[in-house]
């Protein structure tokens, strides 16, 4: 008999995505993420071991209708022996008996190195974080000198089979504005689906500023101003998706700041010390890692999930005058 319950928030949103957080450390240090010095990273027992994850992990997947995992960071390869959790979730099965689709977003550096484990492990599709397609900006945003490295890693992601390729790039007025074009011949050149994501105000230093904001509207205006496209269905994914007109791929835009996807959103995010977050801007998180350490019965994680998701905003209040930053970065969060 299936005990799964549909887990679905007060206005009506059903979760069907589980976003896991391995570690808050990270090996760049992006300009809108982190602060360059002065971080504090959680001591190392304080994170959920593998076994955790996956007990957490299989209450969700067996006990709701959840449908894919996403490992995020920090930067999650930077998380030792990261294949071996992905073998363990990897058996972790959803309502119809299937493997449950397992993701991860990483920013590709060490991918020349693990890109065959973790696919070998079961690891599915990767989301590749980039934003420029030049060495001396790279090193300018990320503080490091691996652009190289990177494009390397997306060529062994390729090459284990991963398909397709998602190219994250958050764009940022002043900064990468001027390589929209750029990347979209990219994307199509080298069969990627970039997707452009609106700078939202997350990063370490708190310097966001709504006038920073590249818009969906002007991304996507600057596409069309050389490609034809054509919008694809949308669904609960939280990019609107175009195709070219001449069968060259896809990219996507993700318009987080000016066209809010609330309404669809279908995720929760569990940090890496075991803290459930039902909203990237949430001010609230909820500890998990306490109950499962205590050995808790698992109706009694079933019951504060539940408790946890009932909590979830109608949406953000990016530009409003009541909005308040979260006073974590996204690396401690989980993107």
């Amino acid at each position: 008999m299936d005990v799964r319950k549909h887990l679905v928030d007060s206005y009506g949103r059903e979760i069907r995505d589980l976003r896991i957080s391995v570690t808050d450390r990270c090996n760049f240090r992006c300009t809108y993420c982190l602060p360059e010095e002065g971080i504090e990273w959680l001591p190392r027992s304080e994170l959920l071991t593998f076994e955790e994850i996956t007990a957490i992990s299989r209450v969700f997947t067996e006990r709701f209708y959840i449908e894919s995992i996403r490992l995020t960071g920090g930067e999650p390869t930077i998380r030792a022996q990261l294949p071996r959790l992905v073998a363990m979730l990897s058996s972790l099965t959803n309502h119809q008996g299937q493997k449950i689709n397992l993701s991860m977003t990483t920013n590709g550096v060490t991918l020349p190195l693990l890109a065959d484990p973790l696919r070998e492990a079961g690891l599915d599709r990767i989301n590749i974080s980039l934003d420029t397609l030049r060495p001396d900006r790279f090193l300018q945003i990320t503080k490091r000198p691996q652009f190289e490295r990177v494009l390397e890693g997306i060529e062994a992601a390729q090459s284990a089979g991963f398909a397709p390729i998602k190219l994250n790039v958050v764009a940022m007025k002043g900064v990468n504005d001027d390589e929209i074009l750029d990347f979209a011949a990219f994307g199509r050149d080298h069969d990627l689906q970039v997707r452009f994501i609106e700078f939202m105000p997350l990063d370490g230093a708190n310097a966001w500023d709504r006038t920073d904001v590249l818009s969906a509207d002007e991304i996507l205006a600057r596409i069309e101003s050389v490609y034809p496209v054509d919008p694809i269905k949308r669904t609960a994914a939280p990019a609107t998706t175009y195709q070219y007109r001449d069968g060259k791929g896809s990219f996507g835009i993700i318009p987080t700041v000016t066209k809010p996807f609330c309404g669809d959103c279908d995720r929760v995010r569990l940090s890496a010390e075991g803290k459930i977050r039902t909203c990237l801007f949430a001010l609230d998180e909820h500890d998990l890692r306490g109950l499962v350490r205590n050995n808790v019965p698992s109706e009694e994680l079933v019951a504060q999930i539940e408790s946890i998701v009932s909590t979830k905003w109608a949406g953000h209040s990016i530009g409003r005058v009541n909005f308040i930053r979260p006073s974590k970065s996204m690396s401690q969060i989980g993107g």
